[in-house]
């Protein structure tokens, strides 16, 4: 006996296939790194599988974060790495702006491993049961390429990319 998900109607009275979930159409076994890698060995992993990013996961496959190679590459923007404007009051240093965007990309621009230059903070996932629409939005809305897939304890069970959703709305 086989589930299926009904179809829909679209206008004009056309049936088109169902939707199918994330894990439908998700890569069951990606590739992943831990966050005690080192720069060097993260970017031989993107070349050889050529990705552009991988999930962070730790020793029981839950994810903590995605490094892509957008996070090994300082920005013309960021480029100009200064410390923030101060002004020096009675020997004290005050600062005349936040010093948390000065942090963050002095974290990334010496970082020895993945930890220290991965995103984990507002990390975007998506559910294997999810239809593969909510996918298509997520990763459009977060103008991501690639979501990690876990389940209801974080812990990874696929990758869904931009490519793969497409295929899915377009009945590929």
């Amino acid at each position: 006996f086989v589930c299926r998900r009904p179809r829909r109607r679209r206008p004009g009275g056309i049936i088109s296939p169902p939707m199918p979930n994330v894990s439908d159409i998700m890569d069951r076994d990606p590739v992943t790194v831990s966050p005690d890698t080192d720069v060097k060995s993260l970017i031989e992993v993107l070349q050889k599988n050529e990705l552009p990013g991988v999930p962070v996961v730790d020793a029981d496959n839950k994810v903590l974060g995605i490094v892509t190679d957008s996070d090994l590459v300082i920005s013309d923007e960021e480029a100009d790495f200064h410390l923030p404007h101060y002004v020096n009051i009675m020997g004290g240093i005050v600062f005349l702006e936040s010093t948390k965007h000065f942090e963050e990309r002095a974290k990334k621009a010496f970082a020895s491993d993945v930890e220290e230059m991965m995103t984990s903070e507002h990390l975007v996932t998506v559910g294997p049961d999810e239809p593969a629409e909510h996918a298509a939005r997520k990763i459009s809305e977060k103008h991501h390429n690639r979501l990690p897939v876990v389940d209801g304890d974080g812990k990874l069970v696929g990758v869904v990319t931009r490519v793969d959703v497409l295929a899915a709305l377009t009945g590929d």
